[in-house]
């Protein structure tokens, strides 16, 4: 790896580690994006830079989401029963819609992935709340939603705090604990997601070297491992500025990062 991809990923694990514990996101909407930019730029497949960076930043989540849920574990806010129900759908949709991304096109995931950070970036400008008006449903109905939320997941490498959180207090969740329970799911999402682009990139041709799947493994060890020393960070820097302000800073980012990603595809 040379000098300067290796400073390039210290400083996307850096930023990527304070979002995540700022706002409790896994950071896929930021290295999706900036990964397609950086891929595009050393050469890569143009037909697979963008499947590159959905399954690299989905393993570089499995560090954030892990130390996350701990965190959270240990203040005893995770609603272990929610999660074990939801778990067998976020496996089975995260995993599937893995083979959907290998079949469509880089320019259609990123057209995908950036209307729906669009999508993301309007609820938190807008700062919209789903009015909580109704009971969880049971483990069928659990393991259902779990699916869609594990499918949409995958396609945009995301830990799915951005779907569980809003369904969990739609449902009379308290925010603390939709919070911690959406933290437990971005695991098993990250994991399954891993496993998924890693099994569908295996064995395709023209893949760039240190590439296991569509997984390139360099990025994904420096990212990892920078980001889980600056999340504390973040989370601490949560209790002490103006987060609505920084919610619609982030969601600016967001769309600017995915426009240059589309910039860059098409």
């Amino acid at each position: 790896m040379d000098i300067n991809l290796l400073l390039i990923l210290l400083a996307l694990g850096a930023v990527v580690g304070v979002f995540a514990g700022l706002f409790g996101v896994g950071g896929g909407g930021i290295m999706v994006p900036a990964l397609t930019t950086l891929f595009v730029g050393k050469g890569f497949p143009p037909d697979q830079v963008v499947h590159l960076a959905l399954g690299t930043s989905m393993a570089a989540i499995v560090m954030t989401s892990f130390s996350s849920m701990r965190a959270h574990h240990a203040r005893e806010a995770v609603l272990w029963a929610v999660v074990r129900h939801m778990t067998p759908g976020i496996l089975l949709g995260t995993f599937a819609a893995t083979f959907l991304a290998t079949y469509l096109s880089s320019k259609h995931l990123a057209i995908f992935f950036a209307c729906f950070m669009g999508y993301v970036a309007l609820q938190m400008i807008l700062n919209v709340k789903p009015k909580p008006h109704r009971e969880l449903p049971g483990a069928l109905g659990l393991a259902s939603v779990g699916m869609g939320i594990g499918a949409v997941s995958a396609l945009v490498a995301i830990g799915g705090g951005s779907l569980s959180v809003p369904y969990l207090t739609w449902c009379n969740v308290n925010i603390r604990n939709a919070i911690a329970t959406s933290a437990a799911i971005g695991l098993p999402i990250a994991l399954a997601g891993t496993l998924g682009y890693l099994f569908n990139g295996w064995g395709q041709a023209g893949l760039p070297e240190h590439t296991l799947g569509f997984i390139y493994w360099p990025a994904v060890v420096v990212i990892s491992l920078v980001s889980y020393f600056t999340t504390p960070y973040g989370a601490h820097l949560a209790h002490s500025l103006p987060i609505p302000t920084l919610k619609k800073g982030f969601a600016v980012l967001l769309v600017l990062l995915s426009l240059k990603m589309l910039h860059s595809v098409l």
